[in-house]
């Protein structure tokens, strides 16, 4: 069961450095935060609260792709409307 939760975090860590790439502070202040966090829980052992911590980062994973989604929106919105209120 320990190969499976780390075999998860492994790729919670995988794809939350992935996003960061485009991270509005940069991607070495994001990647830097990151580790930091990881490190944090390291020596957690229980599987449950192993469990809740990859909630939590899958969490941090849907409200990133929020915000990529929402800049991009946000300049395509830009690029074809007009600004209608000078």
């Amino acid at each position: 069961m320990a190969n499976s939760l780390r075999g998860e975090v492994l790729n919670l860590y995988r794809n939350l450095l992935y996003l960061g790439r485009e991270y509005p502070k940069g991607a070495d202040y994001f990647r830097s935060r990151l580790k930091a966090a990881f490190l944090k829980n390291k020596d957690v052992k229980d599987p449950e609260k192993i469990k809740q911590l990859i909630a939590r980062g899958e969490f941090v994973i849907k409200e990133l792709e929020a915000l990529y989604f929402l800049r991009k929106y946000r300049a395509l919105k830009q690029r074809y409307y007009s600004d209608d209120k000078k």
